[in-house]
């Protein structure tokens, strides 16, 4: 007989304005990077903004390609360049925000699958978790601990080793 387990995790749901400075700075770099956005199919807009240990803020949009599987999430975008640019630097943070082209509006957005797992990478390669912030519903913003709070079954060196 096969055996059920639950894996649940807590996630802090803030109002914009309860956010510390840290946090709330890099949700608002966030929602001013969305703006650049390259996504004339979809016209959705992302933004993601990396706090990094030395307190540099790199930021990254997504980038959209009429041969949709070659675009690139924002997520990546940043954590790919912060990786490249500095290698050496720990990840403390990540926001991310989403919205329609040309609104103020911002919606609910949470990592897609490969954005979660190369932010796991990023963890597993500092051997810290990355604070992961979300654009909530109704001005309020979602702060997880970890990344992998989001993907709790995530693929690792280990996975690769058998162990």
């Amino acid at each position: 007989m096969p055996k059920k387990i639950q894996i649940s995790f807590d996630i802090e749901v803030f109002e914009a304005g309860e956010l510390g400075n840290e946090e709330l700075a890099l949700i608002e770099k966030a929602r001013e990077t969305c703006e650049n956005a390259y996504a004339p199919y979809s016209n959705f807009w992302v933004g993601a903004a990396i706090l990094l240990e030395n307190g540099e803020v790199i930021t990254g949009t997504n980038q959209e390609n009429a041969a949709y599987p070659s675009g690139l999430c924002a997520e990546r975008t940043a954590i790919y360049w912060a990786g490249a640019n500095y290698p050496n630097q720990k990840i403390k943070a990540i926001a991310v925000t989403a919205k329609k082209a040309d609104t103020d509006n911002y919606l609910p957005v949470t990592p897609c699958g490969s954005c979660r797992q190369a932010v796991s990478e990023y963890e597993n390669k500092q051997n810290e978790p990355i604070k992961i912030i979300l654009e909530g519903k109704e001005n309020s913003v979602y702060v997880i601990d970890s990344i992998g709070d989001l993907l709790p079954l995530k693929f690792t060196e280990s996975s690769l080793e058998g162990k």
